[in-house]
């Protein structure tokens, strides 16, 4: 009895362990970029654009702010509704089918697709093929290929999450399926649905190697057009620090960045707990 219990507190240990490790991580991550990037953030560093020379030495952040909330918007716009139709043909109408297995296969595979051979498919399709240029519409459009997986797996589950009693009771009392879904499945997975979304912009926001190939450029001026190139967050990053141009501005990019990703993944968890509530 002994020797289990011990086996037994050893695991739980080992559990909590896990845990905390991660907690610790990601307090060490955020830690060091407040210590490293905290100085740059102002409010001159939010509103601002990047100038000295070379550019991003000095000045601010707002063209990538603009840019990547642009990007992020076309994604979630090209991604959503196609995400939601698959998961709900998954969860409701697709039974034990060889063709769910087959889109479930599908799903996990694009989910399993490395982003920059996303960006290089959407280079060739919508760059190259219609024409599009290195542009915000074709990055938008290569962000919506690498979240829909994600769009589908999240619905999918918030709509299978919901009580079957609500199915069975329905059909029982010879309601239609659509109706039964339309009234009932769909707004109790609402909040699962809301904070899938939201958990899918935040892995479009923080994208690089898509919009490397598809969108963003170093410096752009005002876009005013769907088909001009973008400022982005990530590739900002990227270019501040590969280039050893401004370590500083570097971190407080990185900061701002983990920011939004974390209020982003904040409001998600918020939506989510709605449902907990009965909301």
């Amino acid at each position: 009895m002994k020797l289990r219990r011990l086996i037994d507190g050893l695991w739980i240990s080992l559990f909590w362990g896990a845990g905390l490790l991660i907690l610790i991580i990601l307090v060490s991550i955020l830690g060091y970029l407040l210590y490293k990037g905290g100085p740059a953030l102002s409010f001159e560093f939010i509103t601002g654009s990047p100038s000295g020379f070379p550019l991003g030495t000095e000045g601010g952040v707002y063209p990538a702010i603009k840019g990547t909330s642009c990007l992020v918007l076309i994604a979630i716009l090209s991604s959503a509704l196609p995400g939601f139709l698959t998961a709900i043909y998954l969860a409701e109408y697709a039974g034990q089918s060889k063709l769910k297995e087959l889109f479930s296969i599908t799903v996990q595979c694009m989910a399993g697709v490395p982003s920059i051979v996303t960006g290089l498919f959407a280079y060739a399709l919508f760059v190259v093929h219609f024409g599009f240029g290195i542009s915000l519409m074709a990055g938008g459009l290569a962000l919506g290929i690498m979240i829909f997986p994600v769009i589908v797996v999240t619905s999918r589950d918030a709509l299978l999450a919901v009580n079957n009693q609500f199915r069975t009771v329905g059909t029982s009392l010879g309601v239609s399926r659509w109706y039964i879904l339309r009234r009932v499945i769909i707004p109790q997975a609402m909040p699962g649905i809301l904070s899938g979304l939201l958990l899918a912009m935040g892995y479009a926001a923080g994208a690089t190697a898509p919009i490397m190939v598809t969108a963003a450029v170093v410096s752009v001026g005002s876009t005013t057009s769907l088909f001009d190139p973008v400022m982005a967050l990530p590739y900002h990053l990227y270019i501040l620090f590969s280039h050893q141009i401004s370590l500083e501005n570097a971190y407080g990019t990185a900061l701002l960045l983990v920011l939004i990703l974390l209020a982003i993944n904040v409001a998600a968890m918020w939506i989510r707990s709605l449902k907990g509530k009965g909301a």
